[in-house]
């Protein structure tokens, strides 16, 4: 355990940091997720809903600085290029 105050405040705030970086970085997952798991199902449209989801949930990680902005256009431009083969294909 940190013996000067500082280190102590520091700790509180690394843990309130820790916490908001969970909760975005499990919204942008399980809209990730759910949209896979509906392209493994050939449900299209569902796909095509969570994917609007998704971006909107990697946007808001990547303006948080959750994400980087790179690593969020690459999941994104990767999410709907698997969407969209799985539109055509249908």
């Amino acid at each position: 355990m940190p013996i000067k105050d500082a280190a102590k405040k520091y700790m509180r705030v690394t843990e309130r940091k820790t916490a908001k970086n969970r909760k975005i970085k499990g919204a942008f997952r399980s809209a990730i997720k759910v949209t896979k798991e509906s392209l493994a199902k050939n449900d299209v449209t569902k796909a095509q809903e969570y994917l609007k989801k998704s971006m909107k949930a990697l946007d808001k990680a990547s303006q948080k600085n959750v994400l980087h902005k790179n690593t969020a256009a690459r999941m994104k431009s990767r999410l709907n290029k698997q969407v969209k083969a799985a539109a055509t294909k249908k």
